[in-house]
């Protein structure tokens, strides 16, 4: 069994592995002055304590690999920042994402973070498959998935994923990929009336049992997360690519007021557009870059550098403000992803660069920005 002491012996192979847990180790003290990463207040359904956590696809290989070393640079520098809730996924990495994650945990207190991941997706062994790019998985272990969103799928996902992980229980689970923009999944249709009448209601049980604190949709549209507000009781949507610095007048209007009347928040993943507001030749996970997007980051890159800030610190600091915004997940690849995420969301913004946005036309005029 791989544990936290082997996985991190390995990282310290190379130099870079090196410079990079040394960048970590340094973290605390550079981080004394500054403020704490913002917090929930407690109370009504159950939202992560933290404000900004770390999502898992970077630590995995997404669009081309990242080492192991990397990979545990990158979950030291993320804690020693201050980031204690972490999204993952069975399909991120086809198990990789889940089992690097438990691997950095395995040695921290149970209740001293907070960790999601979703179902709809079991990996079964398949050597054919290993060292293979398997959707933006440069490189996947010899796995292969096959969807699965029967209740019965939905505990074998969970009972899986807590292997992986090395951990006795999740905080939050969410329904994943169950969308029309998911070309893989087959019949969208038939695969969300399964959903509804099998994850659902399981999902629902087991908070009701206390197995889990929360559980949702993790999607890239809004049309999922708007069906299972109808079909059943979601206490959080993971909602990616959908409210960002650049993309959110849909969001805003149809997800945000839907989600706040029934009591529910919103967990932003890919606040960055997959790396494209912090500058990235990719948008989303396509990687089409759509009509006037560079102009609009362009300008976006102006307003922050006048204010002596920087995009990606801007982008963060929006998609976080809304308040049926629980948190956002920004991933990261390397030690200096994860440490300036987090840098980012502990500095204080003019309140010019709001004003500023929104007489570029960048930001709606019924988005909430961040107080003063």
């Amino acid at each position: 069994m791989t544990t936290r002491r082997t996985f991190i012996a390995g990282a310290a192979a190379g130099v870079a592995a090196g410079a990079a847990l040394a960048a970590v180790a340094a973290a605390p003290a550079a981080a004394q002055n500054l403020r704490p990463l913002p917090m929930n207040k407690p109370g009504g359904r159950y939202r992560p304590p933290m404000r900004v956590g770390m999502g898992g696809t970077q630590v995995c290989g997404n669009f081309f690999p990242t080492g192991p070393e990397k990979a545990a640079a990158a979950l030291e520098s993320a804690w020693a920042n201050g980031v204690r809730y972490y999204d993952t996924s069975p399909w991120y990495g086809l198990g990789l994402s889940e089992r690097r994650f438990g691997a950095f945990l395995q040695d921290k207190p149970r209740e001293d973070y907070v960790i999601s991941t979703k179902v709809g997706r079991l990996l079964k062994p398949d050597q054919s498959v290993a060292g293979s790019k398997v959707g933006n998985w440069a490189e996947v272990p010899p796995f292969k998935h096959v969807y699965d969103y029967t209740a019965e799928g939905t505990r074998r996902s969970i009972e899986d994923s807590l292997q992986r992980l090395g951990i006795a229980s999740l905080d939050i689970v969410f329904i994943h990929d169950l969308s029309p923009d998911n070309k893989d999944l087959g019949d969208y249709a038939a695969k969300l009336e399964e959903a509804k009448k099998g994850a659902m209601p399981e999902l629902t049980r087991m908070r009701e049992q206390g197995l889990i604190k929360a559980w949702g949709l993790g999607v890239n549209t809004l049309e999922p997360a708007l069906a299972a507000f109808e079909a059943a009781d979601p206490d959080i949507i993971l909602s990616a690519t959908q409210y960002s610095l650049i993309k959110h007048e849909d969001a805003l209007k149809r997800l945000m007021p839907l989600a706040e009347k029934r009591g529910a928040s919103v967990v932003v993943g890919a606040p960055l557009n997959a790396g494209f507001l912090a500058g990235k030749a990719r948008y989303d996970y396509a990687g089409k870059i759509p009509a006037g997007a560079l102009e609009k980051r362009a300008r976006i890159m102006e307003i922050a550098a006048r204010h002596a800030t920087d995009m990606r610190t801007v982008a963060l600091h929006f998609a976080a403000a809304h308040p049926v915004v629980s948190a956002i997940i920004p991933g990261a690849r390397d030690a200096a992803q994860a440490a300036e995420n987090a840098g980012s969301m502990r500095m204080t913004l003019a309140p010019e660069i709001w004003r500023e946005l929104r007489e570029a036309k960048i930001i709606s005029t019924d988005a909430p920005v961040p107080e003063a």
